[in-house]
Order: C-alpha cells, then sequence, then structure tokens
C-alpha cells in the first residue's frame, strides 16, 4: 500500500512539472530551444523561428557559439529579425563578417543588450550593427509618423565591446533613426567608432569608451540631424580626431563631462579633438561643457576644439555656441575658430597651447569671458608660447581674462585688422615683449585692466604698444611699463 502511494505521489509531481512547463513555455519564461534540448537529450543548439521566439531571446538560442572562431553573423541576424524585441548578448566573443542590419519598421522595436562581458570581432568592412531607420520628419512630434512611435523608436545597443578586425571594420552606423540610444559601449580598433549619416534625431551617445580607432571616434558624416547629446564618454586616441562633424545641418549638439584626449595622428592630416567643420553645411547651436579636453602636442596642427566656417563672406554657418567650464591643455591650439559667429568661451582653464591658447580668425561677435590662460611649472616641457590672437574680426568682447607668462610671441593678447572691440579688466602678467599689442585697429577700447611685467631683467617693458589705427580709446590702466600709441590712433588716459 506505502509503495503504490509513493508512485502516485512521484506521478502527481511529475505531471504537475511538466503542466508547469508547459504553462511556463507560452509565457516564453523558458526558451523553447531549451526545451527542444532536454526532450532531445542533446546541447545543440538550433535556430528559433521568429513566431515562437522568447521575449528576451539570447543570440545563443539562434545558433550563436561565441567561441572567437565561428562565424556568428547569420545567427545575430536572425536574432534581431525574429521580432522578439530584446536580444541578449551574454558572455563570450563573437565573430561577425559583415553587417548586422537592424531595421526596426519591419520587425518593430529592437534593441542589443550585453553586460560587458560579450566582445563582437567585427572581421568584415562596414559596421558591426547597422541601424536603419525611415524617419524624414524634424525633432517635432507632429512630423513624426506612426509607423516610427510604433516600431522605430529607441532603437538601443548597449553593454558590448566591439573590435575591428579588418581594415574596414566600423563599430556603429545609423541612418534615418529616431531616438537611437548607445550606451555603455567600448569600440576599439576600428576605422571609425559611431558613424551617423542621412538623417536622424534626438540621439544618445552616453557612457562609451571610443579608444584607439583608426579614423574618427565619433562622426556626424555629412548629416542632418537637430539633437544629439554626448555624455560621460572617454573619447581618445581616435587618429582621425575625436568628435567631428563634417557638412550637412547639425543643431542642438551638445558634448558634456568627457575625456577627450590625443584624438590626432601625427602623420595624418590636421584634425581635432573636437572639430566642427561647416565649410560645407551649417553647425549650430550647441555646447561644450565640463570636459577634460587635451593632447598632442607632437602634431603641430592639432586643435582641441577647431570650429571652421565657410569663408569671409559667410561666417554665419557655425556659431551659435558656448565653450564653458572644459580644461584644455597640450596641443598646437588650443580653441581655434576660422570663420565662426556667435562663440561664448568662458570659464575654462588653458595652458600648453604650443602655438596659441586661442585663435581666432576672420570671426565676428565673439565673447570670451573669464579664463585662466597659465603656465603651471608642473607642466614640461616649458616652451609653449601660449598665444591669444584676433585677427581680421569684428564685434567681440574680451573680459576678465587671467593670461601669465607668454613666450616669444609679440604680446600676451594680439588684436590685428580689427574692429570694435571691447578689452576690459583683463589681466595680462609677465608676458614676453609686450603685455598687448594692437595693429591697425580701429574703435578698441581697451580699458581697467593690470599689465605688467615684473620678471627679473626685464626693465622697462612695454605694456601696451598700438602701431595703427582710428578712434580708439585706452584708459583706466594699471601699468609698469610704456604705452606706446601712434600719433592719432587713440584718446589715452589714466595708462601711463
Amino acid at each position: 500500500m506505502k509503495k503504490k502511494l509513493l508512485f502516485l505521489s512521484i506521478a502527481s509531481l511529475l505531471l504537475a512539472s511538466a503542466f508547469l512547463g508547459i504553462v511556463q513555455l507560452r509565457r516564453g519564461s523558458i526558451s523553447p530551444m531549451l526545451v527542444a534540448a532536454s526532450a532531445e537529450g542533446t546541447q545543440r543548439e538550433t535556430n528559433v523561428p521568429a513566431h515562437v521566439a522568447s521575449a528576451h531571446a539570447t543570440v545563443r538560442e539562434f545558433g550563436a557559439i561565441g567561441d572567437g572562431k565561428a562565424d556568428d553573423t547569420e545567427a545575430f541576424q536572425q536574432a534581431v529579425d525574429s521580432a522578439c524585441g530584446d536580444v541578449h548578448i551574454p558572455r563570450g566573443i563573437y565573430r561577425l563578417t559583415k553587417p548586422v542590419v537592424l531595421d526596426p519598421d519591419r520587425v518593430g522595436p529592437v534593441s542589443l543588450i550585453g553586460h560587458g562581458t560579450a566582445k563582437i570581432l567585427m572581421e568584415g568592412p562596414g559596421a558591426a550593427f547597422k541601424l536603419v531607420g525611415t524617419h524624414g520628419g524634424t525633432a517635432s512630434p507632429t512630423t513624426v509618423k506612426e509607423n516610427v512611435w510604433q516600431k522605430q523608436r529607441m532603437p538601443v545597443v548597449s553593454g558590448l565591446e566591439i573590435v575591428g578586425a579588418h581594415p574596414r571594420a566600423c563599430g556603429i552606423e545609423a541612418t534615418g533613426t529616431m531616438q537611437a540610444t548607445f550606451s555603455r559601449l567600448l569600440i576599439r580598433k576600428a576605422l571609425h567608432g559611431i558613424h551617423l549619416a542621412g538623417r536622424n534625431r534626438n540621439v544618445i551617445i552616453s557612457d562609451c569608451h571610443v579608444y584607439e580607432n583608426r579614423g574618427i571616434g565619433i562622426y556626424l558624416d555629412n548629416v542632418n540631424l537637430h539633437q544629439i547629446n554626448i555624455s560621460n564618454c572617454h573619447i581618445s586616441y581616435n587618429g582621425g580626431g575625436g568628435i567631428v562633424v563634417r557638412a550637412g545641418e547639425v543643431r542642438n549638439l551638445q558634448v558634456g563631462n568627457c575625456d577627450i584626449e590625443g584624438n590626432m595622428d601625427p602623420e595624418g592630416p590636421p584634425t581635432a579633438n573636437v572639430l566642427l567643420d561647416a565649410r560645407e553645411g551649417s553647425i549650430r547651436e550647441g555646447a561644450i561643457v565640463g570636459c577634460t579636453i587635451q593632447h598632442s602636442h607632437e602634431a603641430p596642427e592639432s586643435a582641441n576644439i577647431r570650429l571652421l566656417g565657410r569663408g569671409p563672406e559667410d561666417e554665419r554657418k557655425v556659431g551659435n555656441l558656448t565653450i564653458a567650464n572644459n580644461v584644455l591643455s597640450d596641443v598646437g591650439v588650443n580653441i581655434h575658430i576660422r570663420h565662426g559667429r556667435g562663440v561664448v568661451i568662458t570659464g575654462n582653464t588653458f595652458w600648453k597651447g604650443f602655438s596659441h591658447n586661442l585663435l581666432i580668425e576672420g570671426s565676428s561677435n565673439i565673447v570670451v569671458g573669464s579664463n585662466l590662460f597659465d603656465r603651471n611649472p608642473d607642466y614640461k616641457p616649458a616652451d609653449s608660447r601660449n598665444a591669444i590672437v584676433f585677427r581680421d574680426c569684428a564685434d567681440c568682447t574680451l573680459t576678465g581674462l587671467h593670461v601669465r607668462n607668454t613666450l616669444d610671441v609679440p604680446a600676451g593678447l594680439i588684436l590685428k585688422d580689427c574692429r570694435r572691440f571691447n578689452v576690459t579688466n583683463c589681466s595680462m602678467l609677465d608676458c614676453d615683449n609686450c603685455g598687448i599689442l594692437l595693429e591697425d585697429v580701429d574703435h578698441v577700447r581697451v580699458s581697467d585692466c593690470l599689465i605688467l611685467d615684473s620678471r627679473p631683467g626685464s626693465e622697462k617693458p612695454t605694456s601696451l604698444r598700438l602701431t595703427k589705427g582710428r578712434d580708439n580709446m585706452v584708459l583706466n590702466n594699471l601699468v609698469n611699463g610704456k604705452v606706446e600709441i601712434a600719433d592719432g590712433s587713440a584718446r589715452v588716459r589714466n595708462s601711463e
């Protein structure tokens, strides 16, 4: 009797377990592949038809091996095409030989999610993951079509390492997307890290390491893009530039709290840690705030931040920008603006501009507020010139500059062929040759500045020199050197 009861109890438990398994399978909490494998008594992973894919699939369920040897491209493509939505990538090394295309308009919302333990080896040309959308509107909700809201919004790639293993391999490419979000990525050894082309809107790139790529770290390539946030990233040692925006129409570019350094190949063409090149197209409305931007002075034409406009006939195509609260150092030119309009530079710390700390050419409506231009003796080599030069500029305000010890340049601050400048409340200390040099300027006012050279051996230094100009004013400055003013070029009061 006891044996019969025991047998019935065991049978009941087996039936209950089978019933629970069926329920969980229908709910998607047990992988169909795993159930099939258990029934067959084998561990072979098989592809899963789209209509039975679980809600939280892994690429292994679609046949990915992840051993660094097998070609997992087809398994990844089947996973993103399965309409399961969330595609998880567990620990492993996954080889891809051609781009995996994420097409949410065809399959619905899609995300590729890892947890920092999966490595993608891209062994073919092109991007490891290419996001393709159809959004043709603006960032305004009224221009977003219903199929974009229902299927395409916010494609996500997160938590992966992507390594380029082909000369033309890239990390990620996106075109036609709405609210594409890239986070917690390490992209290295590729041609370009994150490549945006065509038309995109509302892109977020955060908490990423874009490191040691041959080309550009984050590349906005002739893109029509409004609203992009790049935050909390390390963007370093990319030979073609760190963040490069070239041509296109870009608005609302926000770069914040990033470390951006060494993004120049000394043997390659001139570039910058941050390059906004609007010689074709336009780049306006944005901010570069709270970043450390530095290295490498061994590339002589390198810059930390470089803005390039269309030309002297039209300097409106790059501007309406704020550059604030950054640390900038150890490069040919810390900030270079050519043919820009409407830029505010304030609250930054500059040193080791081996040619220039600031070089502003052919630009207007530039405001340079309180910034520190120092020479800290702890930082070697100590031969950076640190010049501040405005050439052929108009309608600018310089106030609260603290400039110390420019070397081997005509003056600490140089205005050449400039018009309608207001230079006030600046401290020009221990600068070679001269504190402020004005060459062929008109309607320039220099007032309430401290211009001193107290270095041993600097006998009778020149504090301010105006070589040519008209309708200028020099007043209420405290100086300890000569003030040399060309006849008829300025009114001078309380500055001698």
